[in-house]
Parts: C-alpha cells; sequence; structure tokens
C-alpha cells in the first residue's frame, strides 16, 4: 500500500508517484524545491506501487519527513524513457505544482540514470543540479551542460551497467569544464542507489544549487 505518495496521472497519460513536503497545503507559490525521479527498466509498466520498490521513492517511505516535492514517473512497459515526453510532463508539474523554479533537480537509477543524462543535455535550462546513478550518456555531448552541476554515482563491481559509461561522461564534462562530482563505490555493484539516496549530503549538495535567473 502506498501510504507516502499520492497516484497521479498527467494530461499528457504518464502516470506518477508525487509526494508532497509537510507544510505544502499552507506554502505560497514558489517555497518548496522539487526533484524529478527517473526508475530504471525494472519498475515499467502500470503499477506505481513497484516505484517504492527502488531508489528515490523507497527512501521517502521510510523517512518520517522529506524537505522537497518529490515527482517520479512511469515509463509504459516496453519503452525508454522520451525526453520530448519528459519536458512536457516536467513542464505541466511545474506549472501544476508551482515549485521554486530556481531549485528544479533531476535523477535517475539505471536506465534512469541514462535518462537523466540525456535530459539534462538536451534541457539544461530546466535543472539547477543533476544526479545520474549508474546510467550513461554522449560524452560528445556533454560540454551542453559544463554549467550545469552534476553528481554522478557508480558501483565498482556493476555488472549491468559497467563503470565506464559514467566515468566516460565524467571525463567529458570535465575536458569541457564542467562543475562535476563523481564517486565510485568500490564494493558495491548496480544498486549504487540506495548508498546514495540514503546519503543526507547529497540533498544538501543538491540545495547549495540554484539556478542564477
Amino acid at each position: 500500500m502506498i501510504l507516502k505518495h499520492l497516484s497521479k496521472k498527467s494530461e499528457i497519460g504518464l502516470n506518477y508517484l508525487l509526494y508532497l513536503p509537510d507544510g505544502y497545503s499552507e506554502h505560497t507559490p514558489g517555497e518548496f524545491p522539487i526533484i524529478f525521479f527517473l526508475h530504471g527498466a525494472g519498475e515499467r509498466g502500470n503499477n506505481l506501487e513497484l516505484l517504492t520498490t527502488q531508489g528515490l521513492p523507497a527512501i521517502i517511505e521510510s523517512q518520517s519527513s522529506f524537505p522537497f516535492i518529490v515527482v517520479s514517473p512511469q515509463c509504459p512497459s516496453g519503452t525508454y524513457w522520451s525526453v520530448t515526453i519528459l519536458k512536457s510532463f516536467i513542464d505541466e508539474v511545474l506549472h501544476d505544482l508551482k515549485p521554486d523554479l530556481n531549485r528544479v533537480y533531476i535523477t535517475g537509477i539505471s536506465m534512469g540514470g541514462y535518462g537523466t543524462w540525456t535530459l539534462a543535455i538536451n534541457y539544461p535550462e530546466i535543472f539547477a543540479a543533476a544526479i545520474p546513478i549508474c546510467g550513461g550518456g554522449d560524452p560528445e555531448s556533454a560540454h551542453k551542460i559544463k554549467s550545469l552541476p552534476v553528481w554522478a554515482f557508480h558501483g565498482a563491481k556493476d555488472n549491468i551497467v559497467p563503470p565506464w559509461e559514467t566515468e566516460n561522461m565524467v571525463k567529458a564534462l570535465q575536458e569541457a569544464g564542467g562543475n562535476v562530482k563523481l564517486t565510485i563505490y568500490p564494493d558495491e555493484a548496480h544498486d549504487s542507489w540506495t548508498k546514495t539516496y540514503a546519503n543526507p549530503e547529497v540533498y544538501e549538495w543538491l540545495l547549495s544549487h540554484e539556478k542564477k535567473n
């Protein structure tokens, strides 16, 4: 049973989980930061409760409170993250929820890590920071997010998505003069997200970054 998340369906047809922090109902527009979370391949489909088993939604379910609005869309079965669909979805959610538009963050795991890199590269103007976990992207396009703070994570023993997928993106960003951090967990395999999302420093790092409009 979903306890802390609301099940929603967007106008463009994506189902999603919504977490609203304490005090949201009394908030003024622009008060709360927002995180968009992209799940991995195993959580695709039409059962939103799957999303609470992994990644950021699972962490939220175990917390007494969480200081962000969190939006977790669900990718349909047999498909991959579409950046054009996600852009329309994000525009809709930002309009409806009225978060702090200078503190919009993107993160994702595995398939969602790829989605995070690709979405940030295509629409860097939306986000204040990005956290891709055990994903990859196009190093030749990394220069497009040289101004976007990125903290990337991967497990050194990952045999599903090889660590060099993340390392190549980080190297390309470094060469472009980007603002990028890399954490490789020496003893972790594919699940490098549980340790990441359980780390309070990750959220402190996110909140240290705002867009300068």
